[in-house]
């Protein structure tokens, strides 16, 4: 793994994790990374809003990590951007600090990359809840409609993006969207899409990203043995209220797609 501050080869991922002052959720992350992840890495972790004391016992406890800090009121987007701006790997493991590895996933994602085509830009594992049962494996097409009937609780998004389909080969299959839980994207199509739109404060950047590489000319792909468990129950039941105008005014301006007038209409009803 790669030092801070060491003159040496680039590494081929660079893992980027942004915490909210979580000790409790950094550290079972961080020792999954250390445990399964078997490819040339380093990690950059956005320490926000983190107490002094637990900014120096983080630093302390992993030595190796780069921790950034990030003191001013940022958005996921935002915090993301910072580290990601200083990654040197070709690709970018993006990870929220609430997920556990229990295999070499990033491994696993690249040979994935050797035999997609030449133009993939992003590979998501599978997620799964911390008692096993999925979460989320790819992402279909959502559309303005979903999201307003997903607010009157009259649409859930699906579970398996894949169900039903062939494989492009083994267990890995076209998808239209990602979560910003976990995913694998090509450094060099993430600095030309520009990074997550700052403009989401809490999402829906992840869907944002996937239409805007689609746009690009590039595929986005989902490997369902692939598996990164995401314990979002816990953390989402205690910031939920916080985040929850944030994360409307994010997807109006998405779904809206700069019409003021969409903006309006979509408002209404949510």
């Amino acid at each position: 793994m790669e030092t801070p501050g060491q003159d040496t080869k680039a590494p081929e991922v660079s893992v980027v994790i942004v915490c909210m002052n979580r000790p409790d959720n950094l550290y079972p992350c961080l020792d999954s990374i250390a445990r399964h992840c078997r490819v040339s890495h380093e990690v950059l972790v956005v320490a926000y809003l983190f107490t002094e004391e637990n900014l120096a016992r983080a630093k302390a406890d992993y030595p190796h990590v780069r921790f950034i800090e990030s003191r001013e009121l940022r958005g996921f987007s935002e915090n993301n951007n910072l580290a990601l701006r200083l990654a040197r790997g070709r690709f970018c493991f993006v990870l929220n600090d609430d997920t556990e590895m229990r295999s070499d996933v990033p491994g696993r994602l690249l040979e994935d990359f050797r035999r997609l085509p030449d133009n993939a830009a992003i590979v998501t594992p599978r997620l799964v809840n911390a008692d096993g049962s999925l979460q989320l494996c790819g992402r279909p097409p959502y559309p303005p409609r979903y999201y307003v009937l997903q607010q009157w609780h009259l649409h859930s998004e699906p579970k398996d993006d894949t169900a039903g389909r062939q494989p492009l080969f083994d267990e890995v299959f076209p998808t239209s969207n990602i979560s910003g839980a976990a995913f694998l994207i090509r450094t060099d199509v993430f600095r030309a899409a520009g990074w997550f739109d700052e403009r989401y404060f809490f999402t829906p950047e992840d869907i944002a990203l996937s239409e805007q590489v689609r746009r690009m000319g590039f595929g986005v792909y989902v490997d369902r043995t692939a598996e990164i468990v995401h314990k979002w129950k816990a953390t989402a039941s205690r910031m939920s209220q916080a985040v929850r105008p944030a994360a409307i005014r994010g997807s109006l301006i998405f779904f809206s797609h700069g019409s003021r007038l969409k903006y309006i209409l979509l408002a209404v009803p949510v």
